[in-house]
Formats: structure tokens, sequence, C-alpha cells
């Protein structure tokens, strides 16, 4: 057992994407380095675990990414997912940085495999990590390991303990035990409160009760809630995070990626009264997919189906549950327990509105409805082709987007705008500063490796000087 009674030039606080990057920075500067991470090494990784690509700026052809996708494309995707609710600084010097990022991720183990093609469109503007967000972080410990920082698992930060602007020593428990360690300079990268379902109550009542969180259980918000309580900045709408609509047969916690559904695009959503309630065709699944949890999470008994025929079945990825299959639209309703009146006129009327187009799964294809409310303003294609198939839906939330205020240098900001002299913060604990609402697919762990490099460099820079 490591033995925390020593001093440390930095510490970082969460062992997932954003907080590796801190650590393997600041160690690369010099720094005598702690990482301590919540979860058993098992489960290492926190949400990282079960991502899968990056969003990166490229102005040309690279060898995982095609065509080009410029700062101002990449900025206006982004202001318009979070409509205009983000620090434009801060916003586009992650996407700057974004460029940069490949070499140094290849460098410390990460391998990407060739641009992706299919439903999810992102061949242009995301890179896929070779085996997953699991690969990416074992490379990530590997390379901390052979750079001799001293990690420590089964450990979480209960009290960081700041006093006159500046953090004198952290409490944490550690398998069991208390310690008290002493750094000069502290990281923090232990994720966002999506985890403690009462913490999500005091916003979302008790309908949060119902909500799947897609990852790790370790994200209870202890080191978030403890920091605002000492006067740190908060940053963000407690009530906006990444929700994303997954299968409604998944997992309390850490059911990962799998569990996500792609049909949106290609179905009609309706509620438990079989209604539809939102466009399916609003825009290209990876801008809008994000959206849909948080619409069903608003929905009564936080539920929805989504419904296909068989013309689209092999147009996205499946859930790793198996598809609800029926003969008619009548008996998928009563498998789904729906009265089947409501469900069998809101199909019927969408089927009529549906106008002739070119469908075209990989793009915006103006396959709209006309008189319809609301519309599907593209793939509307009538469902009319059995088997009718369909998947129950349910909010996954990913991350909250309430955080701590930071500037440029990845600094944490008291009230009153001063910085704690030596806490920095990356990853999804300082989203908020750029993601006030909405998501773009690869976003998360664009922002987590951008501000973990900056938060190491600059906590091993204070550190040392």
């Amino acid at each position: 057992m490591l033995n925390l009674d020593q001093d440390y030039d930095v510490m970082v606080v969460g062992g997932g994407n954003a907080g590796l990057c801190a650590a393997i920075t600041a160690r690369e500067a010099g720094a005598r380095v702690l990482l301590v991470e919540h979860a058993p090494r098992a489960m290492r990784g926190g949400n990282s675990r079960h991502t899968r690509n990056l969003r990166a700026m490229h102005t040309e052809p690279t060898t995982v990414l095609t065509e080009a996708y410029p700062e101002a494309e990449y900025w206006d995707d982004l202001n318009r997912v979070t409509g205009g609710q983000t620090d434009e600084e801060l916003a586009r010097m992650t996407i700057r940085e974004s460029s940069r990022l490949a070499p140094w991720m290849e460098a410390h183990g990460v391998r990407f495999q060739p641009s992706l093609k299919g439903t999810l469109n992102l061949s242009r503007t995301n890179a896929f990590f070779l085996g997953g967000g699991k690969a990416l972080v074992n490379a990530y410990y590997r390379s901390a390991e052979q750079l001799g920082i001293d990690i420590v698992y089964d450990t979480e930060a209960r009290h960081l303990r700041l006093q006159e602007g500046a953090i004198r020593e952290v409490e944490l428990t550690s398998q069991g035990f208390p310690a008290t360690v002493r750094a000069k300079a502290v990281v923090v990268s232990s994720g966002g409160f999506q985890a403690n379902i009462e913490w999500l109550k005091q916003y979302w009542g008790e309908a949060a009760e119902n909500f799947r969180i897609r990852g790790t259980p370790y994200a209870q918000g202890r080191v978030l809630r403890d920091l605002l309580d000492q006067g740190v900045m908060p940053v963000g709408d407690p009530t906006q995070c990444h929700a994303v609509a997954i299968d409604g047969r998944a997992p309390r916690f850490d059911g990962g990626i799998v569990t996500r559904l792609d049909c949106v695009p290609f179905s009609i959503v309706v509620d438990r009264d079989g209604q539809r309630f939102y466009d399916e065709g609003e825009d290209v699944w990876p801008k809008r997919y994000a959206i849909w949890g948080r619409l069903v999470a608003q929905r009564p008994g936080q539920t929805a189906f989504a419904i296909i025929d068989a013309k689209s079945e092999r147009l996205f990825m499946p859930s790793v549950f198996p598809a609800i299959r029926a003969d008619t639209i009548g008996e998928l309703a009563t498998k789904f327990g729906l009265e089947l009146g409501p469900l069998e006129e809101t199909v019927r009327r969408f089927n009529a509105a549906v106008r002739p187009g070119n469908f075209d799964s990989q793009k915006l294809d103006g396959c709209a409805t006309e008189g319809l409310e609301p519309p599907k303003t593209n793939w509307a294609r009538a469902i009319d082709t059995p088997p009718f198939i369909g998947y129950p839906l349910c909010p996954g939330i990913t991350f909250t987007y309430l955080g701590v205020k930071v500037n440029e240098r990845a600094q944490v900001l008291q009230e009153g705008g001063a910085p704690v002299a030596n806490l920095f913060a990356s990853g999804e604990i300082m989203a908020g500063n750029i993601l006030g609402k909405g998501y773009l697919a690869g976003f998360g762990m664009t922002l987590g490796t951008v501000f973990g490099r900056i938060a190491g460099r600059e906590a091993a820079r204070h550190a040392l000087s």
C-alpha cells in the first residue's frame, strides 16, 4: 500500500481521461505527482471507460480523419448546440488545441482506428480510439506508471481545505482508512454529480428516480460540493446535463455506450400516451442525439418508445438488448403496454403526412411531413412495412454541467473572480464553462484532454516555481 504521509508537488483528484492527462503532463514537466482514483482498479477511468472518440479540428485530411473540419465550422456547431450558452474564449481555445492532441495521445499509447463510416456520419469530425475508451484509459495508466506517477485506488477525496486563497491539504478516505495529503498544487478532475440521485432530485424531483446513469457510479460530486461550499465560483445550470435516450432496459449505473439508441432519426418517438412530442429529424444525429435524454425526462414516467419498420432496421447501431417486434402496430402497442387506439392513430396520421422525397440516411435529406405537429423535417418515411420494431427509451445521464468556474489557465476561481492560487480543474467538473446546454459527439473527451494538459502544465509550473 502506498504511503501517503509524504508531500507531493501535484496531486490529481480523479483518474479518468482528464485526470490522467493532467497527471502525465505534470510529471513530464518534472513534478512529483500523486493520482487519486475513487474507484477500485477494475473500474478505474470514470466515464472515459465508456467513450469511443474525440472531436478534433483539422484543416486537411489526416490518417484518421477525412476532408477538413476548420475552426469556424467547429465553433458554429458548438455555438448552435449550446444556444450560445458558452464562454467563447475558452471554447475557441479548446477547439484550436484539439488540432494538436492526436500526436500527444499517440505518444502515450493511444491508438486510433481508420476513419469511421456509417450512420453516425463522423468520419470528418471525430477520431475513434482503437479498442474504445477502456483501451485509452489502460494506455494512459501504463504511461503514468512508467513515468513514476504514484497511483492510489479505492481512495475518495472528502475535503480540500481552502484557506487564505489556497488549498492547504486534502483529506482522503483510502481503502477505508483516513489520510491527509499535502501538495503544492491540486488538480480536480473528479467529474460531476450525476450518480448522486438525491442531489439530482433537488432539481428534477422524483423524476430523477427513473434516470439511468450511463457511466461510473462513483461520480457522487463530493469534491464539487465541497468546493462550492467553500466559496468557489459555480458555473452552469444544475438542471443541464449530457443526457441521451437509452434503452429502457439498461441497468441503473454503468451501462455504458452499448445501451444508447441511435434509431431516433429513422423512427417516430411516442410517449406512454402514444403521442409524438418532438421532431425526430431535426438535425444530423451527432449534433442532436444528446437532446433526447432531456426530452424523454420531461415526459410522463420519463418513458418513451421509438418505432420503426423493416425498411429502417439496418440503418443504425442496434441496442445491446433485442428489439421488440410485431406484425402490426396494435400488437406492438400491446407489447409496450400502450393503448392500441392512440398509437395506431399516431402512426396513421404520420404516414398520411409523409411527402415523397429522396431518402438518404447519411445527410439531411429534406424528406419531411406536411401539416403535422410536431413535424418531422428529415428522414420521414411511412411506417408501413412489417415487422414493426420498437425500443423502450429512458433518460441516460452521462454527466452534469454544474461545475467550477475556471480561466484559460484552468485555475479555479473564487467568488469575486480571484483564482485559488494552487487549484486547477479539468474535465466534467468544469465542463459547464463551455457546455451551458446541449452536446456535440466527442466533445467531452476533447474538453478533458485539452484542459487536462493545461491543468497539469500550470499545476507543475506553480509547484516548481
